[in-house]
């Protein structure tokens, strides 16, 4: 077999298997199989294309994965691990060659399984700016996952974000492709420190379809591609040695990712040196003749992808169950099957499959213990974001003996998880099976957090839909309380059942159904109102928000109450204060019932731009200067709050950046901050240095994050931070499409968010 450039050589044991394997058991090692599917829709295009083989007909000579096994439908996990386990031995008796299947699992906020632990979903991730704590996450995750024999997870999701109409954006981390991929990395290196390959998604593009729309073409430059939306794979895969990766369901100008060899082997492999493997996104291979309409039938569309460098077909055996005969009768040539055989059965050695022993299925596994809630509220705790506060928050006892809890996601336990945790992706599905995990509502959260408080609640209205029956209940409460938490948001869901989440896109960016009038009419009451928006994308949200107040935080809000400002953010029709949580999982409550009372300062910066408008999009923060506000066009796409802002109860005060007068290409330079806790509480800032290239070849983005950090405080004391920047985080696609970078003149600062100049300096690239 000839080895592509970026394949190793391999094992001799490896290779001596794949010599004695006829075309049937290597056709077997490339497709997985659906075993428990049934009549469950959870994945895209499921109910309508399901492979007619039978599982014991197409594992007739092996298999190459077990397709969600957890993950399909609730199974008891030990009953679930007692089956695998027996199906294991059965593949290593009854097969010729007794080589064991992968098992690969969803796990984008958590092992999605029934009574596994569910964490925020990765919008959070993005706003906490942790990537020491996601990494604590991915190990958590990695751990359940290995001890139900699980091997691969399809996770993280390293797609920037360039549209928040996307269905999808809570599956995203970001609009920064720096946050992208060091968070995204961390949970890589988290989930495969316990011997579970991570799986990058979506590679690449899928985040840039036209108008957020799922599946639609993608039309971007290739300096885009190049400088936004390949750089978190290439850290994922150079630094983090992701093993596995997974295609684009979308086309880039005419050509499907899942048939296109200019990424998944000229980029991938041959450019970043990637020796993993690489799966379809489910039915993506089909779709190449289904949908797209690049492949005349199925065996054409599965010598395209295995050519272009797919190597193994999910989740069943559909276009991928033609390679054997397609290799008899020429069409493909069989080095081009070798290639991908040799390519899974390297990964199966590495996982130890060759090698395992199934002789004792765990008999107790506890799927949600202490150490990873634990980690689930810290997760929800630092990715909040407090948007605004006149000083209404933290509440005071005195001030809220009677609070009115209103809003239609304040009870919702669903309300808390993403489209991909288990309760949505699949409970959905089984209204009559209960979570299996403790999922506090705020409600519950509010009453645990304030006993002394009178809680009262009502939904007001639906989270969809335009029923507005309940809304003079809910100012009727409002005028009966000391202060009004109104949580308000998304439902997550697939394909139509929900506001957010896969295939639920929108052309608006209004608060869902008549959200808005709510939270208006409850405002209007005169009743202070803290409003929480809980959601998986971020919604326009001027009307809710006053003007932002001058750069260097002089809009952080302080615990103390001043009636003066709260008077006049009411008769200007807003909220007190504002919360953005993005989905915040099992421990979402009461870690928003800990910064509302402030046992918790909030320290969540926003890891996208919180939008003008609909009709302002795609925007992002990384625009030259003809793509924000100018005099040449009356349209306005500055955002509403800008990415990496986040207000907190304290104030911080950055000064004194140092950097030096020149740098080389090639080098790497250190910057300093003075940081100041200035307020009277502890509490943790992020720490945002960006830059912006004075002159280049190309039009350069006004500002661009080259590092952060989490620093936490105690009041009155300062610390400096100290960045070690390589200089070539300032490199771009240059008008001959190779990335270098320039020499000249670099603007460096330090501030509140990605346009606060609090503190700046200047260096020259030499």
């Amino acid at each position: 077999m000839r080895q592509s450039l970026a394949s190793p050589p391999l094992s001799p044991r490896v290779r001596a298997l794949l010599d004695r394997m006829t075309l049937d058991e290597k056709q077997a090692q490339l497709v997985g199989f659906w075993v428990d599917q049934g009549d469950e829709v959870v994945a895209p295009m499921s109910g309508e294309k399901k492979s007619s083989t039978r599982y014991e007909q197409a594992s007739a000579h092996g298999i190459g994965h077990l397709t969600r096994v957890y993950g399909t439908r609730p199974v008891d996990p030990v009953e679930r691990a007692a089956w695998l386990w027996a199906e294991q031995r059965r593949l290593q008796r009854e097969t010729r060659l007794g080589i064991p299947a992968i098992v690969h699992e969803e796990c984008l906020t958590g092992l999605a399984a029934w009574k596994a632990a569910t964490f925020a979903t990765p919008l959070a991730w993005g706003a906490s700016f942790d990537p020491e704590l996601v990494e604590e996450v991915g190990r958590a995750v990695g751990s359940s996952m290995r001890a139900l024999g699980v091997h691969q997870g399809l996770a993280p999701v390293l797609d920037v974000i360039r549209d928040p109409r996307w269905g999808r954006v809570d599956e995203c981390i970001a609009e920064d492709p720096l946050v992208v991929g060091r968070i995204g990395t961390a949970y890589v290196r988290g989930l495969q420190s316990e011997g579970v390959h991570a799986t990058l998604k979506h590679f690449v593009g899928y985040s840039a379809s036209k108008a957020g729309r799922n599946h639609a073409p993608v039309s971007v430059g290739q300096r885009e591609i190049e400088d936004v939306l390949l750089p978190p794979f290439e850290m994922a895969v150079r630094e983090g040695g992701a093993r596995s990766v997974m295609n684009s369901y979308t086309d880039i100008d005419g050509v499907p990712l899942a048939a296109d060899p200019r990424y998944l082997n000229g980029v991938l492999r041959e450019r970043w040196g990637f020796d993993g493997v690489v799966v379809s996104d489910y039915f993506s291979v089909d779709f190449l003749q289904s949908m797209q309409r690049v492949a005349a039938d199925s065996a054409d569309a599965a010598r395209l992808a295995i050519t272009a460098g797919i190597d193994v077909e999910l989740p069943s055996p559909d276009a991928f169950q033609t390679l054997a005969e397609q290799v008899r009768d020429g069409r493909l040539d069989p080095e081009v099957l070798d290639r991908a055989v040799g390519r899974v059965l390297a990964q199966k050695e590495e996982l130890g499959l060759l090698d395992a022993v199934f002789d004792a299925p765990p008999t107790a596994i506890d799927l949600d213990p202490a150490e990873h809630r634990a980690l689930a509220r810290r997760l929800a705790e630092e990715s909040v974001v407090l948007l605004s506060n006149d000083g209404l928050l933290p509440l005071s006892p005195a001030a809220a003996t009677r609070i009115a809890v209103i809003g239609p996601n304040a009870d919702s336990t669903e309300a808390l998880m993403g489209c991909y945790s288990f309760v949505n992706h699949v409970l959905a599905h089984h209204p009559e099976t209960p979570a299996g995990i403790e999922l506090p509502t705020v409600v519950d959260a509010l009453r645990a957090e304030l006993p002394q408080a009178e809680i009262t609640v009502t939904a007001g209205c639906d989270v969809d839909g335009d029923d507005r029956s309940g809304i003079p209940v809910a100012v009727d409460a409002a005028g009966r309380a000391d202060v009004a938490i109104v949580v308000v948001g998304d439902r997550a869901g697939l394909f139509g059942r929900g506001t957010v989440g896969e295939g639920n896109d929108v052309d608006d960016l209004e608060l869902p159904g008549v959200q808005r009038a709510l939270v208006e009419a409850v405002v209007a009451s005169g009743t202070p109102v803290v409003l929480i928006a809980m959601t998986g994308r971020p919604y326009v949200l001027d009307w809710a928000l006053p003007p932002r107040a001058g750069a260097a935080g002089t809009m952080t809000g302080l615990g103390a109450v001043d009636a003066e400002s709260s008077a006049s953010a009411l008769s200007a029709g807003t909220p007190a204060a504002v919360l953005q949580t993005f989905f915040p999982g099992e421990e979402g409550a009461p870690a928003l019932a800990g910064l509302l009372s402030g046992r918790v300062a909030p320290s969540g910066r926003l890891p996208v731009s919180l939008p003008r408008s609909a009709g302002a999009q795609p925007y992002s923060y990384l625009h030259p200067v003809l793509g924000g506000r100018t005099d040449v066009t009356s349209a306005d796409p500055t955002p509403v709050r800008p990415f990496g802002f986040g207000l907190s109860y304290t104030t911080f005060a950055h000064d004194d950046l140092v950097v030096p007068a020149t740098v080389a290409a090639g080098e790497t330079f250190r910057a300093t901050v003075r940081v100041r806790n200035t307020g009277s509480i502890e509490a943790t800032d992020v720490v945002q240095l960006y830059a912006h290239d004075e002159v280049g070849s190309v039009a350069r983005p006004v500002a661009q994050l080259l590092d952060f950090r989490r620093v936490a405080l105690a009041p009155g004391t300062e610390t400096v931070v100290d960045f070690e920047v390589p200089i070539d985080r300032l490199a771009f696609t240059g008008l001959d499409g190779v990335k270098r970078v320039e020499p000249g003149a670099v603007r460096l600062w330090v501030g509140e968010a990605c346009d606060d100049e609090e503190t700046v300096a200047t260096f020259e690239i030499v």
